[in-house]
C-alpha cells in the first residue's frame, strides 16, 4: 500500500489575503515535495494545467528540482494531459528524470478535465477521444523499448530503431487516470496499466462497480490486475475544526471560480461539510482523515491513495502543516488500521 500527495500548484493567498505570484507558488510546491519525502510520504504527484489559478504547466521541471533534494519519494504527474502532448517527448522527459532520480519517475496519463491545452497547442476538441487513444497507443509502443513502428491519423508515421535515452527494460511506470466512465476502465485493462480513479465528490463506495469492472475485464482476458489507486481532495490539521475552516475558505474560492465557468451553483458551508462527513473530502484531524482513508482503501481494495492536499487558495503554511501531519501521523495510523 502506497500513500501519495497531489497538487496542481493551486495559486494560494498570503497572510494578508493577497494572491501569490505563480513563481512563488512553484517554489512553494518544491518545498512541499521535499517535506513530503522527509516525513515518509511515498509519492508526490503534480498535475498539469494552463490557467491563472494553477501554477504547474511543466510538472517534470518541478519534479527534477524535487528529485535533486530528495532520496526516496516517487515523482509523478497527476495528470499528464497526453492528448495535447507528444508521447515520444513525454517518454524522453521521464526517462531523463528516471536517470537523474534513480528510477523514481512515473506518469498518470489522462485527457484532463480542463480544455485550455487544446487551443494552446493547436488541437481540436472534436478530436478529444481519438487524440488520447492514438497518443496512448504510441506512448505504450515507445515505452516497451526497442524499435518503434507506429502509424496513426493525427501525426506522420514513426519508424525508428529506438528512442533515446532508453528508460530500461521495465519502461516508465505509467498509470491511466479515470474520471468515472466504463470505457476508460476498459482502456486501462486493454493497455495493461494501473488505474487511478479520480473521486472528487460523493461517497467513494459508489465507484465499486468500476473496480469490479476492472477486475472482471482482466479475468476475461486471463490477465493479472494491476494496482488500483484513488485521487481525492483533503486537508489535515491539528483539529477537525481547524482543518474544516482552512479547507472551506480555499476550496470555496476554487469551486466557485470553476462554477462560474461551468454553470455550478456556489458551494455552501453546509454542502462542503456534508462532503467532509459523507463524501470524498478527506478533511480533519489526523485520526479523522486516517479513519476515512482506511475505510476507502478497504471498500475499494486499493493499492494506493493520493490526497490532493492543495485546497484552492489555502495558504502555504497550512499546506506544509498538512503535508507534515499526513506523513508523520495519518499514514502510520492508516497502516495500523489496515493491519488490524
Amino acid at each position: 500500500m502506497e500513500f501519495g500527495l497531489d497538487t496542481f500548484g493551486d495559486v494560494t493567498r498570503d497572510a494578508a489575503g493577497k494572491l501569490l505570484p505563480q513563481d512563488e507558488v512553484l517554489r512553494n510546491v518544491v518545498a512541499q515535495g521535499v517535506l513530503a519525502d522527509q516525513v515518509g510520504v511515498d509519492v508526490i504527484a503534480l498535475g498539469e494545467h494552463h490557467r491563472d489559478d494553477f501554477a504547474i504547466s511543466a510538472p517534470e521541471i518541478l519534479l527534477a528540482h524535487i528529485a535533486a533534494q530528495t532520496r526516496r519519494i516517487k515523482l509523478g504527474t497527476g495528470v499528464t494531459v497526453l492528448s495535447t502532448d507528444d508521447p515520444i517527448r513525454l517518454y524522453q522527459r521521464f526517462s531523463t528524470l528516471n536517470a537523474l532520480s534513480g528510477g523514481r519517475g512515473e506518469v498518470i496519463l489522462g485527457r484532463g478535465s480542463f480544455t485550455e491545452s487544446y487551443p494552446l497547442f493547436g488541437y481540436a476538441l472534436d478530436d478529444y477521444e481519438t487524440l488520447f487513444e492514438e497518443k496512448l497507443d504510441l506512448f505504450a509502443t515507445v515505452n516497451r523499448g526497442g524499435a518503434v513502428k507506429w502509424q496513426g491519423t493525427h501525426r506522420p508515421p514513426v519508424k525508428v530503431g529506438a528512442v533515446y535515452p532508453p528508460a530500461g527494460p521495465q519502461g516508465i511506470a505509467a498509470w491511466i487516470g479515470v474520471g468515472g466512465s466504463p470505457e476508460s476502465v476498459v482502456r486501462a485493462v486493454r493497455h495493461d496499466m494501473p488505474m487511478m480513479l479520480a473521486i472528487i465528490g460523493g461517497e467513494a463506495r459508489r465507484f465499486r462497480p468500476f473496480v469490479d469492472l476492472y477486475h472482471d475485464a482482466y479475468h476475461q482476458i486471463g490477465g493479472t490486475p494491476k494496482p488500483l489507486g484513488v485521487h481525492s481532495p483533503g486537508l489535515v490539521a491539528d483539529t477537525d475544526e481547524a482543518a474544516r475552516e482552512a479547507a472551506f475558505t480555499g476550496y470555496k474560492a476554487l469551486h466557485d471560480r470553476l462554477g462560474r465557468e461551468r454553470g455550478w451553483a456556489p458551494i455552501t458551508k453546509d454542502g462542503f461539510l456534508h462532503e467532509v462527513a459523507r463524501g470524498s473530502q478527506y478533511v480533519g484531524s489526523p485520526e479523522t482523515v486516517a479513519q476515512k482513508i482506511a475505510a476507502t482503501v478497504k471498500a475499494l481494495g486499493l493499492q494506493r491513495f493520493n490526497m490532493k492536499y492543495s485546497a484552492g487558495t489555502t495558504g502555504h503554511p497550512v499546506l506544509m502543516r498538512s503535508v507534515e501531519l499526513y506523513g508523520t501521523q495519518v499514514i502510520p495510523r492508516v497502516r495500523e488500521l489496515l493491519a488490524a
